[in-house]
């Protein structure tokens, strides 16, 4: 039984583990805009969760881990003296829009874990 309720979860728990590392990587490269040699990195979600939901082992392996199996480096939009390529307009909407997912993540799970609570309740206790 605990195993079924584990799995319902399993999901959404591996993308708020994601976004959560995609979020401190992204503040990291706004963190170091005026650094200068500084390389941008980010990872793309999708794989990286794909591969979280796929694998065995993805509930032992951490979400930096995985993170780190998908990390690449951003691609300067235009180039820099100080070869920095952190593009703040790119990094801030991408930190806000992770942001919002990582949000919708988090209320998802909470009303799942609400859902299971309610049907675990007696018809009594209703």
């Amino acid at each position: 039984m605990i195993d079924r309720l584990t799995d319902a979860l399993n999901f959404q728990t591996q993308a708020l583990a994601l976004r959560s590392e995609r979020q401190r990587l992204l503040a990291g490269n706004i963190a170091n805009a005026d650094t200068p040699g500084y390389q941008a990195r980010d990872f793309d979600f999708a794989s990286a969760l794909r591969e979280a939901t796929q694998s065995q082992t993805g509930a032992t392996t951490p979400a930096s881990a995985r993170a780190e199996a998908q990390l690449r480096w951003s691609q300067p939009s235009q180039t820099n003296l100080d070869s920095n390529t952190v593009d703040m307009d790119r990094e801030r909407a991408a930190f806000a829009e992770n942001a919002l997912k990582y949000d919708a993540a988090l209320r998802f799970i909470n009303g799942q874990v609400r859902a299971l609570q309610d049907a675990m309740k007696s018809h009594n206790q209703a």
